[in-house]
């Protein structure tokens, strides 16, 4: 007997893979692809969009035909901040263009004056002003650039939803893609900003999150789902097994602090400091917080590693000292090493005199001390006044940092700190949502990975 499974379009930037889950969530199925990327209509690199789509249908209509696996539903997770635009016949107008194409910044600046001022419509929207990754300003960009194509726009689909589109057919938009920083949603009244009427942009109400089509692909009838926004998309995992409430850090090149348990409202001084909202599945905002830790770690320990000769990933071997520990946080308190001293720096001071230490190891404790105590001013924007979080879950690269580990769990003594190991949380996330709408009373055990620090 063929094994059932739900097969997850996972559509990261770099990787795009198609997982297959069976109902008990557990992984199946993997493979990963690469597509290289192509210019647009004025040469700027994008996906290429064609590819992608040529390479779901060929996917579905495989696994369709599968002596394995008996498909029965299908859905997408992708990066948040792109759009695609279709015309009244339902054809793709444009390419899919990339959130990092520069804008003029006149263009998002005359929805500023006309809502209150850059601060207010930024704080109102939960979306600090970042050009094209706010994708309601690529809408507004096609409309000032190319007018001519934005007349014949009769549908605006984020990412997501396109794909989904693609299979079915159907023209949806759902809370976690709209949420992401897209400056197209008023969450003081939780709906669309007015501006996207005043503007004439053609936006689908959003719909739940679960919903499924039926689809028949060369005979047989599958589901999908209307798509997902990943970041939204891996936390779902935590809010079906999580015992308790709890804060997300997600860590790598950004580090990406998310609360889904705080109800305040952003304010325009988080906003200068970085703070947007993402929507959850639940359609609760998600207060989250962002450091470039990854990358500023990098930079730091490469620095360490030239002025002591030493191998680059030298800092894998480093295990935590607690009178190092000491001894750097009191040079910290009175002057830091690698960072200027006020509140939520966040650029590396240039030129360091690495002589004051004994040796790499005491360097590199150094750099982590400050490290973490710019992540815990980062995590602390999102924790309320009232904070009733009981636990941390740490993922990702810095998961692996046993110093790092040390330094975040001594920050938050009040709460449990735990190391979460899931391999393609995103992916599971949606095949979460896709199994509570196939078969809602199957509630298959999740393993977070947990770790306690």
């Amino acid at each position: 007997m063929k094994e059932k499974v739900i097969a997850i379009f996972d559509v990261g930037k770099t990787n795009k893979k198609i997982l297959l889950f069976n109902y008990n969530l557990g992984i199946v199925s993997e493979q990963e692809e690469r597509f290289p990327e192509i210019t647009d209509d004025e040469g700027f690199p994008c996906d290429d969009i064609e590819k992608i789509e040529k390479w779901i249908r060929a996917t579905v209509k495989e696994l369709v035909h599968s002596d394995k696996y008996e498909l029965t539903a299908v859905n997408f997770a992708t990066y948040g901040a792109t759009l695609a635009y279709l015309d009244k016949n339902g054809k793709r107008l444009t390419p899919v263009y990339n959130y990092l194409k520069p804008i003029d910044d006149r263009i998002p600046e005359k929805i500023y004056r006309r809502s209150g001022g850059q601060d207010e419509f930024c704080r109102k929207t939960a979306s600090p002003a970042l050009g094209m990754l706010n994708s309601g300003m690529q809408a507004l960009w096609l409309k000032n650039t190319h007018p001519a194509v934005f007349e014949n726009v009769a549908s605006i689909l984020h990412f997501p939803q396109y794909l989904s589109y693609h299979l079915t057919g159907k023209i949806y938009s759902e809370h976690t893609s709209i949420g992401c920083h897209t400056a197209l949603w008023d969450f003081d009244n939780m709906s669309y900003h007015r501006w996207t009427q005043e503007e004439g942009l053609k936006l689908p109400q959003p719909s739940e999150i679960g919903l499924l089509n039926e689809v028949t692909i060369d005979g047989k009838k599958i589901k999908a789902g209307i798509g997902i926004h990943d970041s939204s998309s891996s936390l779902a995992p935590y809010f079906a097994a999580s015992e308790g409430k709890f804060l997300l850090i997600s860590t790598g090149t950004w580090c990406i602090n998310m609360n889904p348990f705080n109800s305040e409202k952003l304010t325009a001084e988080q906003l200068d400091k970085d703070c947007l909202c993402y929507m959850s599945i639940t359609r609760q905002p998600v207060k989250s917080s962002r450091l470039f830790l990854g990358n500023l770690h990098e930079t730091a320990a490469r620095k360490i590693s030239d002025h002591f000769r030493i191998s680059p990933d030298f800092f894998r071997n480093i295990k935590p000292d607690s009178k190092l520990v000491a001894a750097c946080r009191k040079r910290s308190a009175e002057k830091r090493f690698y960072f200027p001293v006020e509140p939520f720096s966040r650029t590396l001071i240039e030129k360091n005199d690495f002589y004051v230490f004994r040796n790499h190891v005491e360097a590199y404790h150094q750099l982590m001390v400050e490290l973490a105590e710019l992540a815990v001013e980062a995590i602390g924007l999102i924790i309320p006044s009232d904070d009733d979080t009981e636990n941390v879950y740490i993922t990702g690269g810095f998961s692996k940092n046993p110093l790092f580990l040390v330094l975040l769990a001594q920050a938050f003594p009040g709460k449990k700190v735990y190391t979460s190991e899931i391999n393609n949380a995103t992916a599971l996330g949606a095949a979460l949502v896709i199994l509570n709408s196939l078969n809602p009373d199957h509630k298959p055990e999740l393993n977070l990975g947990l770790t306690r620090c």
